[in-house]
């Protein structure tokens, strides 16, 4: 239910074509796979995960040199909840993170409706593809000073 941006609807058509074959048949539903057909996060024989996802994120900071301390994939979710925090509507935000709602509203709340959802995934993108708007308003503001 989660609302997705015209340019994540965009880049999902382009990869399907592109898509391996799942080597698990339990994972053929899934979008994303890696170059062998297997999940990107799986669990070991103790229950662990293995996170390819964030190693291969990893290996991207770094062959950019922007690799830091407590700088990794999750640092996009941390950025993603963080803004998308502005918009006062945190049920909203946990149901998109996936977070499960605790206490009692959540037992009362029969469901989040999607202009909710979708206005939380509108103030993130705007707020991320807003960057060049800002600086031109700040310059301006600068020149009127």
């Amino acid at each position: 239910r989660v609302p997705l941006w015209p340019e994540t609807v965009a880049a999902i058509r382009e990869w399907i074509p592109m898509r391996p074959v799942a080597k698990d048949p339990t994972d053929n539903g899934l979008l994303f796979l890696t170059c062998r057909g297997q999940r990107w996060v799986k669990t070991n024989a103790t229950g662990s995960p293995i996170d390819a996802l964030g190693q291969e994120f990893g290996k991207v900071l770094r062959k950019l040199g922007l690799k830091r301390p407590r700088i990794g994939f999750y640092a996009l979710r941390h950025t993603f909840e963080t803004i998308a925090g502005e918009t006062t509507d945190q049920v909203a935000v946990d149901s998109i993170m996936g977070h499960v709602a605790q206490g009692m509203s959540a037992v009362y709340r029969e469901r989040i409706g999607d202009n909710r959802l979708r206005k939380v995934v509108e103030h993130v993108r705007d707020w991320l593809f807003a960057e060049g708007k800002n600086n031109e308003q700040e310059q301006a503001q600068e020149a009127a000073r």
